[in-house]
């Protein structure tokens, strides 16, 4: 199967910056993600999303799925159920894009969460 790649353009820009501030990730009120070194993805009209480094999520909440799905824009994208200590279950709650095109590349070794599932708060620079 044929996948189509495509490059962010000004009809689909996408623009990958440092948050430049300290990023937490909440599920169910139990903390799964802190950073210093998140970075902003803002891709075309969808919402900033954030962009954690793996080794600031609490790995052992983490279990890998084998759910996968492609973006003409990033690539090829992995997921993880998290599972909180209070019991609660959010299954591929986040996404990666563990080998992104090169347009995008410096998201390689970060994760996202889906923010309307997990609460993702920015401090004030």
């Amino acid at each position: 199967m044929t996948r189509t790649v495509k490059i962010p353009d000004a009809t689909h820009p996408i623009t990958i910056r440092p948050t430049g501030s300290h990023v937490t990730v909440r599920l169910g009120g139990s903390v799964v993600a802190e950073t210093d070194h998140a970075l902003s993805l803002a891709e075309a009209s969808y919402p900033v999303v954030q962009y954690i480094p793996l080794g600031d999520v609490d790995q052992s909440l983490l279990d890998r799925t084998t759910t996968q799905t492609y973006c003409p824009y990033k690539g090829d994208a992995s997921y993880y159920t998290v599972q909180t200590p209070d019991g609660r279950t959010e299954a591929d709650v986040i996404w990666t894009y563990e080998h992104p095109f090169p347009s995008v590349a410096e998201i390689a070794g970060h994760v996202a969460f889906y923010g309307n599932r997990a609460e993702v708060t920015i401090d004030p620079a």
